[in-house]
Protein backbone atom coordinates (compact mmCIF):
# COMPACT_ATOMS: atom_id res chain seq x y z
CA UNK A 1 0.00 0.00 0.00
CA UNK A 2 2.10 2.86 -1.19
CA UNK A 3 0.06 5.66 0.00
CA UNK A 4 -0.08 4.50 3.67
CA UNK A 5 0.71 7.78 6.18
CA UNK A 6 0.40 8.07 9.50
CA UNK A 7 -3.38 8.87 9.44
CA UNK A 8 -4.28 5.56 7.62
CA UNK A 9 -4.97 3.18 10.23
CA UNK A 10 -7.63 5.51 12.06
CA UNK A 11 -8.82 6.22 8.90
CA UNK A 12 -10.18 2.67 8.14
CA UNK A 13 -10.10 1.68 11.69
CA UNK A 14 -12.50 3.96 13.38
CA UNK A 15 -15.67 2.64 12.31
CA UNK A 16 -14.82 -0.70 14.13
CA UNK A 17 -12.55 0.28 16.75
CA UNK A 18 -14.06 0.12 19.97
CA UNK A 19 -15.86 -3.12 18.49
CA UNK A 20 -13.07 -5.11 18.16
CA UNK A 21 -10.94 -3.70 21.44
CA UNK A 22 -12.90 -2.80 23.32
CA UNK A 23 -12.28 -1.62 26.94
CA UNK A 24 -8.69 -3.40 27.60
CA UNK A 25 -9.02 -5.31 30.91
CA UNK A 26 -6.92 -3.72 32.49
CA UNK A 27 -7.95 -0.15 31.67
CA UNK A 28 -8.50 0.75 35.60
CA UNK A 29 -5.10 -0.06 36.59
CA UNK A 30 -3.88 1.66 33.59
CA UNK A 31 -5.82 5.00 34.52
CA UNK A 32 -4.51 4.64 38.25
CA UNK A 33 -0.98 4.03 36.99
CA UNK A 34 -1.18 7.02 35.29
CA UNK A 35 -3.01 9.46 37.59
CA UNK A 36 -1.05 8.51 40.55
CA UNK A 37 2.29 9.69 37.79
CA UNK A 38 0.47 13.02 36.88
CA UNK A 39 -0.10 14.32 39.78
CA UNK A 40 -1.99 17.68 39.13
CA UNK A 41 -0.20 18.94 35.93
CA UNK A 42 -1.30 18.49 32.28
CA UNK A 43 -0.87 15.26 30.25
CA UNK A 44 -0.77 14.73 26.88
CA UNK A 45 -1.64 11.24 24.96
CA UNK A 46 -0.21 10.31 21.72
CA UNK A 47 -1.60 8.75 19.32
CA UNK A 48 -4.88 9.14 21.45
CA UNK A 49 -7.70 7.47 19.13
CA UNK A 50 -10.89 7.12 20.19
CA UNK A 51 -10.21 8.23 23.82
CA UNK A 52 -10.38 4.68 25.65
CA UNK A 53 -7.70 5.66 28.20
CA UNK A 54 -8.21 9.85 28.06
CA UNK A 55 -11.84 9.81 29.10
CA UNK A 56 -11.38 7.71 32.13
CA UNK A 57 -8.40 9.84 33.24
CA UNK A 58 -9.95 12.99 32.36
CA UNK A 59 -12.92 11.84 34.58
CA UNK A 60 -10.51 12.41 37.43
CA UNK A 61 -10.26 16.15 37.19
CA UNK A 62 -7.27 15.61 35.25
CA UNK A 63 -6.40 18.19 32.37
CA UNK A 64 -5.91 15.90 29.39
CA UNK A 65 -4.67 16.82 25.82
CA UNK A 66 -4.02 14.43 22.61
CA UNK A 67 -2.44 14.34 19.48
CA UNK A 68 -3.90 12.10 16.95
CA UNK A 69 -2.79 11.93 12.88
CA UNK A 70 -6.73 10.43 11.99
CA UNK A 71 -9.69 12.84 12.42
CA UNK A 72 -11.81 9.95 11.72
CA UNK A 73 -10.79 8.46 15.33
CA UNK A 74 -10.99 11.72 17.14
CA UNK A 75 -14.85 11.92 16.23
CA UNK A 76 -15.33 9.09 17.39
CA UNK A 77 -14.03 10.75 20.73
CA UNK A 78 -15.53 13.76 20.22
CA UNK A 79 -19.29 11.60 20.01
CA UNK A 80 -18.62 10.10 23.68
CA UNK A 81 -19.75 11.61 26.30
CA UNK A 82 -17.41 14.73 27.69
CA UNK A 83 -15.35 13.90 24.69
CA UNK A 84 -15.54 17.07 22.91
CA UNK A 85 -14.27 18.50 26.23
CA UNK A 86 -10.71 16.92 25.34
CA UNK A 87 -8.22 19.75 23.20
CA UNK A 88 -6.71 17.39 20.39
CA UNK A 89 -4.15 18.34 18.04
CA UNK A 90 -4.07 16.79 14.19
CA UNK A 91 -1.10 15.78 13.31
CA UNK A 92 1.85 13.02 13.43
CA UNK A 93 2.12 12.40 17.13
CA UNK A 94 6.24 12.32 16.70
CA UNK A 95 6.13 16.33 16.14
CA UNK A 96 4.34 16.72 19.47
CA UNK A 97 3.44 19.97 18.09
CA UNK A 98 1.66 21.23 21.22
CA UNK A 99 1.73 24.16 22.98
CA UNK A 100 2.95 24.28 26.81
CA UNK A 101 4.65 21.53 28.91
CA UNK A 102 3.04 18.58 30.73
CA UNK A 103 3.55 16.62 33.64
CA UNK A 104 2.68 13.37 31.86
CA UNK A 105 3.27 12.05 27.85
CA UNK A 106 1.84 8.68 27.30
CA UNK A 107 1.68 6.52 24.55
CA UNK A 108 -0.15 3.27 25.00
CA UNK A 109 -1.25 0.08 23.47
CA UNK A 110 1.84 -0.47 21.04
CA UNK A 111 0.75 2.60 19.08
CA UNK A 112 4.53 4.52 19.63
CA UNK A 113 5.32 1.73 17.38
CA UNK A 114 3.26 3.00 14.55
CA UNK A 115 6.15 5.46 13.97
CA UNK A 116 7.78 3.63 10.92
CA UNK A 117 11.24 4.14 11.39
CA UNK A 118 13.96 4.38 13.89
CA UNK A 119 14.73 8.38 13.26
CA UNK A 120 10.99 9.34 13.49
CA UNK A 121 11.08 6.80 16.71
CA UNK A 122 14.09 8.51 17.74
CA UNK A 123 12.18 12.05 17.12
CA UNK A 124 9.50 11.47 18.61
CA UNK A 125 11.79 10.94 22.39
CA UNK A 126 13.47 14.09 21.74
CA UNK A 127 10.13 15.87 21.16
CA UNK A 128 8.05 14.60 23.98
CA UNK A 129 11.67 15.71 26.22
CA UNK A 130 11.18 19.47 24.86
CA UNK A 131 7.43 19.02 26.24
CA UNK A 132 8.12 17.42 29.49
CA UNK A 133 7.90 19.61 32.72
CA UNK A 134 10.80 19.23 35.00
CA UNK A 135 10.31 16.23 36.95
CA UNK A 136 7.51 14.69 34.43
CA UNK A 137 7.53 11.48 33.28
CA UNK A 138 7.05 9.33 29.78
CA UNK A 139 5.09 6.81 30.00
CA UNK A 140 5.33 3.97 26.92
CA UNK A 141 3.35 0.68 26.75
CA UNK A 142 4.49 -1.56 24.16
CA UNK A 143 5.00 -5.32 23.22
CA UNK A 144 8.31 -7.20 23.94
CA UNK A 145 9.03 -8.52 20.30
CA UNK A 146 9.13 -12.48 19.96
CA UNK A 147 11.95 -13.78 17.66
CA UNK A 148 10.15 -17.06 17.87
CA UNK A 149 7.07 -15.20 16.46
CA UNK A 150 9.01 -13.38 13.84
CA UNK A 151 11.34 -16.48 12.44
CA UNK A 152 9.11 -17.89 10.10
CA UNK A 153 8.34 -14.35 8.15
CA UNK A 154 4.45 -14.90 8.26
CA UNK A 155 1.33 -15.37 10.29
CA UNK A 156 -2.10 -16.21 9.77
CA UNK A 157 -4.62 -15.85 12.55
CA UNK A 158 -8.39 -16.54 12.83
CA UNK A 159 -9.25 -13.83 15.60
CA UNK A 160 -13.00 -14.17 16.06
CA UNK A 161 -15.70 -16.83 14.40
CA UNK A 162 -19.31 -15.49 14.41
CA UNK A 163 -22.38 -16.98 12.40
CA UNK A 164 -22.04 -14.65 9.42
CA UNK A 165 -18.71 -12.84 9.49
CA UNK A 166 -14.63 -14.27 10.39
CA UNK A 167 -12.50 -12.04 11.35
CA UNK A 168 -8.51 -12.88 10.21
CA UNK A 169 -5.14 -11.45 10.56
CA UNK A 170 -2.39 -11.77 7.86
CA UNK A 171 1.08 -10.51 8.59
CA UNK A 172 4.48 -10.32 7.11
CA UNK A 173 7.80 -9.85 9.16
CA UNK A 174 10.95 -7.87 7.85
CA UNK A 175 13.33 -8.50 10.35
CA UNK A 176 15.71 -6.19 8.89
CA UNK A 177 13.80 -2.84 9.35
CA UNK A 178 11.70 -4.14 12.35
CA UNK A 179 8.83 -3.90 10.01
CA UNK A 180 5.34 -5.70 10.51
CA UNK A 181 3.20 -5.46 7.54
CA UNK A 182 -0.33 -6.51 8.17
CA UNK A 183 -3.89 -6.73 7.46
CA UNK A 184 -7.08 -7.41 9.43
CA UNK A 185 -9.78 -8.72 7.67
CA UNK A 186 -13.30 -9.16 8.08
CA UNK A 187 -15.25 -11.54 5.83
CA UNK A 188 -18.95 -11.65 5.63
CA UNK A 189 -21.47 -13.06 3.30
CA UNK A 190 -22.21 -10.00 1.80
CA UNK A 191 -18.62 -7.70 1.67
CA UNK A 192 -15.19 -7.89 2.69
CA UNK A 193 -13.30 -5.37 4.37
CA UNK A 194 -9.61 -4.92 4.52
CA UNK A 195 -7.73 -2.49 7.56
CA UNK A 196 -4.16 -2.70 7.40
CA UNK A 197 -1.64 -1.72 9.85
CA UNK A 198 1.47 -0.87 9.83
CA UNK A 199 4.44 -1.00 12.56
CA UNK A 200 8.18 -0.45 13.82
CA UNK A 201 8.53 -2.94 16.70
CA UNK A 202 11.68 -2.21 18.93
CA UNK A 203 13.42 -4.24 21.52
CA UNK A 204 13.17 -2.23 25.37
CA UNK A 205 16.51 -1.85 25.33
CA UNK A 206 15.97 0.25 22.32
CA UNK A 207 13.88 2.68 23.35
CA UNK A 208 15.94 2.98 26.38
CA UNK A 209 18.84 3.95 24.34
CA UNK A 210 16.23 6.67 22.24
CA UNK A 211 15.33 7.64 25.88
CA UNK A 212 19.07 8.43 26.61
CA UNK A 213 19.86 10.57 23.12
CA UNK A 214 16.99 12.44 24.66
CA UNK A 215 18.32 13.45 27.92
CA UNK A 216 15.87 11.12 29.65
CA UNK A 217 16.73 7.90 31.63
CA UNK A 218 14.92 4.70 32.65
CA UNK A 219 13.27 5.37 36.24
CA UNK A 220 11.24 1.67 36.32
CA UNK A 221 9.97 -0.85 34.26
CA UNK A 222 7.27 -3.03 35.25
CA UNK A 223 5.42 -6.40 33.14
CA UNK A 224 2.42 -4.81 33.20
CA UNK A 225 -0.16 -1.85 34.87
CA UNK A 226 -0.50 -3.89 37.97
CA UNK A 227 3.08 -3.39 38.30
CA UNK A 228 3.80 -6.44 38.49
CA UNK A 229 8.25 -7.67 37.97
CA UNK A 230 8.96 -7.35 34.31
CA UNK A 231 11.13 -10.41 33.67
CA UNK A 232 12.73 -12.60 30.80
CA UNK A 233 8.98 -14.02 30.03
CA UNK A 234 7.40 -10.70 29.90
CA UNK A 235 5.35 -10.56 26.91
CA UNK A 236 4.83 -7.03 27.23
CA UNK A 237 6.37 -3.73 29.37
CA UNK A 238 5.18 -0.49 30.73
CA UNK A 239 8.67 1.85 30.37
CA UNK A 240 8.99 4.99 32.69
CA UNK A 241 11.04 7.82 31.70
CA UNK A 242 12.37 11.09 33.27
CA UNK A 243 15.22 13.54 32.72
Amino acid sequence: MPDYDPATYGDRMAEVYDEWFGTPADAQEAVAFLSDLAGRGRVLELGIGTGRIALPLAGKGIEVHGIDASEAMVERLRAKPAGDGIPVSIGDFADVAVEGRFSLVYVVFNTFFALLTQEDQVRCFANVAERMEDGGAFVVEAFVPDPARLAGGEVTQTRRVEEDRVFLEASRYDPVHQRVYSQNIAMGETETRFYPVRIRYAWPSELDLMARLAGLRLLQRWGGWRRESFTASSTSHVSVYKR
